[in-house]
């Protein structure tokens, strides 16, 4: 249970771990296409002994790991930055539209006011 006793709606704890395991396959997947280009380029290099070509694979490895995480570290920022931008931009336009519909509901009731006066003022 969440402080105040509100629990978790269901589908939100659903919405986490589809979350989280699509964020595990995603990572497995880096991996293992890192493996595979680190196997093909020790392939490429016949005079590395073993011990040398599980070297330059856990080397490679790291790096391109690092980068992929780097990549989506910084995809993630941008998402963000992003995503505030919109927001502060559609809150401007809601504020804009707001403003334009009270200003249109004000003329209207003013023009349902004058067209009163102006028949009360007739009818006499």
């Amino acid at each position: 249970m969440k402080p105040g006793g509100q629990e978790t709606p269901p589908g939100v704890r659903g919405s986490a771990l589809a979350d989280t395991v699509e964020g595990y396959l995603l990572a497995r997947t880096h991996l293992d296409q890192a493996h595979r280009e680190a196997e093909s380029l020790c392939s490429r290099l016949p005079w590395l002994t073993t011990a040398q070509a599980e070297e330059v694979t856990r080397h490679y490895i790291r790096q391109r790991i690092d980068l992929t995480r780097r990549m989506l570290v910084s995809t993630t920022e941008r998402a963000d930055q992003l995503r505030k931008e919109y927001e502060a931009r559609y809150a401007a336009l809601r504020r804009d539209l707001l403003r334009r519909h009270a200003a249109c509901a004000c003329a209207v009731v003013a023009a349902a006011g004058a067209v009163s006066t102006v028949a009360c003022l007739l009818a006499r």
